[in-house]
């Protein structure tokens, strides 16, 4: 039996308690009344994404977000469950980022090494984390939020980085576990 890729996305949603920006257009099924009309990106802003993607699920012992396409799961999450104050505030994150990325280290996101990457992300969370009430830049929030739904909601995240048993399934109450286990996929 297949699941599509809306009803993987709604059970991890409820799983994890609708907390996402966008969750009520993917529990409810509905597309939010005020988007953006004409929200579109380019070749360039996908691979930048990709990029962004990869720096927070990098490739390991595992493929890394960009394996998964990331980059076109955040644009196709933005422009269907997004509204549009939600979806204007993350192009004008992502344009603050790159922009801010290249007057704070002199080269673009997409060709500086992956620890400076890094780095910046983790400062801008620190920002996050510390701007309190009205938390800016979300950006960053949504991104994080974006890369581990899609990353683990695909087949490379759910096979390879997590234990994935096919369902229906028989129910086994004692499963054996070994410190340093997989997590299950669901």
């Amino acid at each position: 039996m297949t699941m599509n890729r809306r009803d993987a996305l709604k059970s991890v949603m409820v799983m994890m308690g609708g907390t996402m920006i966008g969750a009520t257009a993917i529990m409810t099924g509905c597309t939010p009344e005020n988007q953006i009309e004409g929200l579109d990106f380019d070749p360039d802003d996908i691979a930048f994404l990709d990029e962004l993607g990869d720096t927070i699920i990098p490739e390991t012992d595992t493929p890394g977000a960009k394996a998964t396409g990331i980059g076109s799961f955040m644009v196709m999450m933005v422009k269907d469950t997004y509204d549009g104050d939600n979806q204007k505030e993350f192009v004008d994150g992502l344009n603050k980022l790159r922009k801010d990325f290249k007057s704070a280290n002199g080269k673009d996101f997409v060709g500086a090494p992956a620890e400076e990457r890094l780095a910046y992300l983790n400062k801008m969370n620190e920002e996050f984390k510390a701007s309190g009430k009205d938390r800016s830049p979300k950006v960053i929030n949504m991104l994080r939020d974006l890369t581990v739904l899609g990353y683990f909601s695909s087949e490379i995240g759910a096979t390879q980085a997590l234990n994935y048993v096919e369902t229906p399934g028989k129910f086994d109450p004692c499963m054996p576990y070994n410190k340093g286990d997989k997590a299950y996929a669901i």
